[in-house]
């Protein structure tokens, strides 16, 4: 395995460990079958192409989850350099389906404080 593969497989399954730490039962897809064609699984709903690397070309990481997402999916990147943070990008028009969602619980949970 090169060191950018062994670099890559790393960076997902230090990804799924975060996603494991914020309490979603997510895996490296490629580590059982290599036929799953994601990067990590475990997100209902959400594509993760998964990227840790210096230098990121982002359209080129998002054009690759989009094409890679299956019907229904929001397609995300995951990626971070070294010493920084793990980051998301994604669509707008997909942020906004998400942020939606999480708007309409936050009002529900108000109007159910209220009662």
């Amino acid at each position: 395995m090169t060191n950018s593969r062994a670099k890559g497989a790393e960076g997902e399954r230090e990804f799924a460990r975060l996603c494991r730490d914020q309490g979603y039962n997510c895996r490296r897809g490629q580590q059982f079958s290599g036929l799953e064609g994601e990067d990590v699984v475990g997100l209902p709903g959400i594509h993760i192409e998964c990227k840790r690397v210096e230098a990121l070309n982002i359209e080129k990481a998002m054009s690759q989850s989009r094409r890679d997402a299956k019907e229904g999916e929001i397609p995300i990147v995951a990626f971070r350099r070294n010493r920084e943070r793990w980051k998301i990008c994604m669509d707008a028009e997909d942020w906004f389906k998400v942020f939606r969602e999480w708007e309409a619980g936050r009002d529900l949970a108000g109007r159910e404080n209220d009662d």
